[in-house]
């Protein structure tokens, strides 16, 4: 297997750098770009100890002063040999020592490769290794602990019960079919299917934690609709903390998406500022108007945005008719600080929620704070559980479920338990793959290729 090496740390300058190299020649290739004040070599060292010295390059050119520690196999983040050389955190003297060491042998890591080396020597699951570029992007303590709890392993325990389950009716159909002769009792189709609707259950229990866990991971897509100057962008600039849309009197300012992530309590939200929803004869808004309405029936949360000051009309009548049916909606009556022309009666009559609020003064911000922790902010789901994080984990769940439906299906038609016995055979190989006991080599590479180089 062949030697890798790849910059650890973010590509910006910082106080240090780490730079890392696994693999069977890991420290005799750090030892190639590094000169020890004690005169040690890298692999006469201990594993978890460090020493201070000059990294060069292979030829002896001197590039920086700083600390080299080793890990020695198994007992490392890979499972392998592990060099990390600490240097300063300059773009260019980092990139130099990466180069040395690719000189020195070691070959470029690919995405999440260290990590893909800790699956592979048996250092995690596959479910806990997806979870740790969880922990990178985590946002907040909920979504971190969230995260902490599935690289401990709360998920793979939680498939890993649901497995058992029907590892134990596959042993009944091996058994009986296998030792027809002997005192076993036999598999009737009644005693399979009452061992089989518990596991079904616990599927859809899994599955039904997959919204909360991708909010948790990518966060909620909110979009702000509402008509033209109502104070779509002076809510976005409010939220996002800094003018990042043009706020003015003159309707239509507004043509194309603008983004921001921004954290509102306890939830995430991917946020989104769009055209004003109404007709026009101008061919850009309509391009603008046209964007704000696709990513209307994509969000997760819509904010509907209402102009106090004025009565409802034609173009508020019809931005609501637009509204998906199944997406939660905050209605916002902006202006508040102004006469009410606005029947808020006619707003809580169609919304859940309205709240009232001056965006350019920042009223009314802690009750659209709590109106979308209400709706998305779970205490009931709690991260020992092990939730769904990513469509991966989803659709293999969405495997096992639909064969052992079919299972089911086939038993009551009458069919022969060999036919039951493949079905939940496949459904089996869902959960293992799932959890990376059983998986194919595309599966790992396609997981680890979302992965940050250098981890």
């Amino acid at each position: 297997m062949k030697t890798i090496a790849a910059i650890a740390t973010p590509h910006a300058a910082g106080g240090i750098a780490v730079v890392r190299v696994s693999g069977p020649k890991a420290l005799s290739i750090a030892g190639a770009c590094f000169r020890s004040v004690s005169g040690k070599q890298p692999a006469e060292m201990e594993g978890y100890t460090c020493t201070y010295g000059t990294f060069c390059t292979p030829d002896g050119k001197e590039l920086d002063d700083g600390i080299l520690t080793v890990f020695r196999a198994p007992h490392s983040y890979t499972g392998e040999d592990v060099a990390e050389l600490s240097c300063h955190g300059g773009l260019y003297v980092t990139g130099q020592l990466l180069e040395a060491l690719l000189a020195a042998g070691a070959a470029p890591a690919e995405p999440g490769e260290f990590t893909k080396r800790a699956f592979l020597s048996g250092k995690m699951t596959l479910t806990q290794a997806e979870a740790v570029m969880d922990v990178i992007g985590a946002a907040g303590q909920r979504e971190l602990s969230f995260a902490r709890a599935q690289q401990n392993g709360a998920l793979f325990r939680r498939v890993q019960q649901i497995s058992q389950g029907l590892v134990r009716s596959l042993g009944d159909l091996a058994a009986w079919a296998d030792y027809p002769e002997d005192e076993i009792p036999a598999v009737t189709p009644e005693s399979l299917e009452a061992s089989l609707r518990p596991v079904v259950t616990q599927l859809e229990e899994t599955l039904a934690t997959y919204t909360y866990g991708r909010i948790l991971r990518s966060g909620v897509s909110a979009v702000i609709v509402g008509k033209p100057n109502v104070g779509k962008s002076t809510l976005f600039n409010l939220l996002s903390g800094c003018n990042r849309s043009i706020v003015t009197e003159i309707a239509g300012t507004t043509r194309d998406v603008v983004e921001e992530e921004i954290r509102l309590g306890n939830v995430t939200l991917r946020l989104w500022d769009t055209a004003g929803l109404r007709e026009t004869q101008d061919i850009i808004e309509q391009m603008g108007v046209q964007i704000a309405e696709e990513r209307l029936r994509q969000a997760d949360l819509i904010l509907a945005v209402f102009d106090t000051a004025r009565p409802l009309d034609a173009d508020d009548r019809r931005m609501m008719e637009q509204l998906p049916a199944q997406q939660p909606v905050i209605a916002i009556a902006n202006k508040s600080d102004q006469t009410a022309r606005l029947d808020l009666e006619q707003l809580q009559k169609r919304f859940s929620y309205v709240i009232p609020m001056t965006a350019k003064d920042g009223d009314g911000l802690e009750a659209l704070r709590q109106a979308v922790e209400q709706l998305f902010y779970t205490e009931q789901v709690t991260p020992e559980l092990g939730i769904v994080s990513n469509a991966r984990q989803k659709q293999c769940l969405e495997q096992a479920k639909e064969q052992i439906q079919l299972a089911l299906d086939a038993l009551a038609q009458g069919e022969l338990l060999d036919a039951v016995t493949v079905l939940l055979e496949e459904a089996a190989d869902s959960l293992l793959s799932l959890t990376g006991e059983r998986v194919s080599e595309a599966v790992v590479d396609d997981v680890f290729s979302r992965f940050c180089v250098g981890k």
